[in-house]
C-alpha cells in the first residue's frame, strides 16, 4: 500500500512539474533545446518511475525506523533551506554546505564530506557556468 501512495504522490508531482514547465516563457533568443526540455525530461522520468510503483508495488515494504524517518524528513528540510539560501549565499557556497552535510549524513567522515561538498560544488559550477555558460546564483563574492 505504501508504494502505491508513494507512486500516486510522485505521479501528481510529475503532472504538476509538467504543467509548470509548460508555462515557462521562452524568449525569442533561445537555443535549439529551449528551457522547457530539461523539466519535461525530469517529469517524464518521475512519471514513469511513479507508474512503476503504482502498478508493481512491493508486497511487504521494509519501512525505516522512526529515527531514520526523522533523518529523511530533516534532509528534506535541508533541501528546502538550500533553496531559500541559494540567492543569498550563491551556488558555490550553498551547494558546498548542503552537499557536505548530506554526504556526512549518508556515512562519510566529516573531512571527507567537506572535500566531497566542495568538490561537488566546484565541479557542477565548472560544468554548468564555465563550460555551458548557464546562469547560476551569484553569492556575496560575485561567483
Amino acid at each position: 500500500m505504501s508504494d502505491r501512495i508513494f507512486g500516486g504522490i510522485g505521479l501528481i508531482l510529475a503532472v504538476i512539474f509538467t504543467w509548470q514547465a509548460s508555462i515557462i516563457q521562452e524568449s525569442f533568443l533561445t537555443d535549439a533545446v529551449g528551457p522547457k526540455t530539461f523539466p519535461y525530461l525530469i517529469a517524464i522520468v518521475m512519471g514513469l518511475a511513479s507508474l512503476y510503483f503504482l502498478l508493481k508495488p512491493d508486497p511487504e515494504p521494509d519501512w525505516p525506523r522512526a529515527g531514520r524517518l526523522a533523518e529523511i524528513g530533516f534532509a528534506a528540510l535541508v533541501m528546502f533551506a538550500y533553496a531559500q539560501a541559494l540567492p543569498e549565499l550563491g551556488f558555490l557556497i550553498a551547494t558546498a554546505i548542503v552537499a557536505g552535510y548530506l554526504t556526512w549524513r549518508l556515512g562519510s567522515r566529516p573531512v571527507e564530506s567537506l572535500v566531497i561538498g566542495v568538490g561537488t560544488s566546484v565541479g557542477i559550477y565548472v560544468i554548468f557556468r564555465l563550460l555551458l555558460g548557464l546562469s547560476l546564483a551569484r553569492g556575496p563574492f560575485g561567483f
